[in-house]
């Protein structure tokens, strides 16, 4: 008796200390990609947490897993955790465990515990598409040196910031002339279904193919919830366009889980930040918050968390502000870079008062709002001046667009208070009439197409005939005929004067002198 007791005690001796006990749990209940998890007692917010479908093999094991499924803590209840499933559900049941893991990869102490959700981040990725979780999707294979990068951090404070004064030029005529947008500024784009909001995103991506690859913008497109022929097409263009080979598409189709539509926003983020990091300017186009907010309340709900004002939950501002925050100019003790972003958001019927297109204003440095009614007329892209605005302004603008767009927003706003007054008027004096026709040929210039957006130095030559009187000589309704043919002139007897401008990025006396020379000869032929 006395030697098995010796035995025994010798055994538990050899026994290394079960020190990870609580460094693992198993799932109580299981439903709508919700987890319910006894254990994980040192689990914290927004942690990472793997089910493992067998009680008999390591961590390290586990962790080699060709299919692993991942969770998400988010909720840190008295009686155990909530946990979002990020992949399949259907791998998930009753009493499986699940493991917390390490910071970093062979970490064995418990204070090693509790990494973060984190996506692989890399040069290697552009021109690549991606899933929230940083996993290809595009079939070419996998993606290799990259790191991992938490997918939540904490944005940048003040002092690291720099004042945003570089322009991201959009190639779009009235958003580079009115509401310009610098590099690190965060721009809304907002307006009901179908009103082109995409179409200026993706404007913006493929304009920045004419910026010196020096120069040239990271950008990374964020689908959420969009239907995947859709995602297909867009890619197709940019691919196309040549734009892929400075993009990064990620993407959370509307077959996803909710929770990965949540997080997609913030993948693209987290990828836009390591682009800034190492000094260099990136744009991250999120389509759209509004899907995203869908999702993010879906998920409180499920997790019984109270419901606010239309069932959002009380910190879906937080969501967007936080997010939001990360992009910035930063600062040159911190490298110089940008990470600059272009949020959209749909509203309904145009309320833009609604909870969500209210919270995301409050966000932004500026908003462009498209109007349903603009569009049916025939206005591409359908911007309302009236209530557009870039709250960084001509800070982000080149001295030459400074010097051909300054009235042009003041002009077209008084054009439209006149139009609407004009349908009450049986006539109307001469002044009166050559100022309606002055804002009908300015909105007929400022008319483009989709998928062709201008070259900065085009679009100032532009604007600088349009606002010198070069399209009076032609009716309003063929003034986007007249300024197609003068770019066209251009393109054949002026590329001179534009590689100036594109040089020097201003319009000196002697370049202003050209373009009216050149100009006059445009209009002497168009008018004979």
């Amino acid at each position: 008796m006395e030697s098995l007791i010796k035995r025994i005690e010798k055994e538990i001796a050899a026994l290394e200390p079960l020190a990870i006990v609580d460094q693992v749990g198993t799932v109580r209940a299981v439903g709508d990609a919700i987890a319910e998890i006894d254990g994980l007692e040192n689990a914290v917010l927004n942690e990472m947490v793997l089910f493992d479908p067998t009680f008999d093999r390591t961590l390290e094991e586990a962790l080699r897993d060709p299919s692993p499924v991942y969770g998400l803590v988010l909720n840190l209840e008295e009686d155990g955790v909530r946990a979002v499933i990020l992949g399949d559900t259907a791998k998930v049941y009753e009493s499986m465990l699940v493991r917390r893991l390490p910071v970093t990869l062979g970490a064995a102490a418990p204070a090693g515990f509790g990494r973060l959700l984190s996506i692989p981040v890399g040069e290697a990725m552009i021109g690549r598409v991606v899933n929230t979780l940083g996993e290809v999707v595009d079939g070419k294979g996998p993606i290799d040196g990259t790191i991992a990068r938490p997918i939540e951090r904490a944005a940048y404070g003040v002092i690291d910031r720099a004042p945003v004064d570089t322009p991201l030029h959009t190639g779009i005529k009235a958003v580079d002339a009115m509401i310009p947008i610098g590099r690190g500024q965060r721009e809304l784009i907002i307006g009901d279904r179908g009103t082109g909001k995409t179409t200026i995103a993706i404007d913006t991506i493929l304009n920045q193919k004419s910026e010196p690859e020096a120069t040239r913008p990271i950008c990374i497109y964020v689908a959420i919830g969009q239907k995947e022929s859709k995602t297909a097409k867009l890619v197709a263009e940019l691919a196309e366009k040549g734009a892929m080979d400075y993009t990064i598409v990620v993407t959370a189709p509307a077959s996803a889980p909710a929770a990965l539509q949540f997080l997609a926003p913030f993948t693209g983020a987290t990828i836009g930040e390591y682009f800034m990091d190492q000094g260099k300017d990136a744009l991250v186009v999120f389509d759209d918050l509004s899907k995203q907010a869908v999702a993010y309340r879906q998920l409180s709900l499920l997790l019984r968390r109270p419901p606010g004002r239309e069932a959002y939950p009380g910190d879906i501002f937080y969501l967007h502000s936080r997010l939001l925050e990360r992009s910035a100019k930063l600062s040159k003790e911190k490298g110089g870079g940008s990470l600059t972003a272009l949020p959209i958001i749909e509203t309904q019927e145009g309320d833009v008062s609604a909870y969500i297109p209210t919270n995301v204003i409050s966000i932004t440095d500026g908003q462009i709002f498209l109007q349903t009614d603009l569009f049916n007329k025939g206005m591409r892209p359908a911007i309302d001046v009236g209530i557009s605005v870039s709250r960084v302004g001509s800070a982000a603008q080149t001295k030459a667009m400074k010097k051909v767009s300054g009235k042009i927003k003041l002009e077209l706003a008084q054009f439209r208070e006149l139009e609407a007054f004009m349908q009450f008027a049986s006539d109307l004096d001469a002044d009166t009439k050559t100022q309606i026709d002055a804002g009908r040929r300015m909105t007929e210039v400022l008319k483009q197409r989709n998928g062709a957006p201008l070259p900065f130095e085009m679009e100032a030559a532009v604007m600088f005939a349009a606002t010198n009187g070069y399209f009076d000589h032609v009716a309003p309704e063929a003034a986007s005929g007249a300024e197609a043919k003068l770019q066209d002139f251009l393109l054949r007897e002026g590329q001179d004067v534009l590689a100036v401008i594109r040089e020097s990025k201003t319009i000196s006396e002697e370049i202003e002198q050209k373009l009216r020379t050149a100009f006059d000869v445009f209009r002497a032929r168009t008018a004979s």
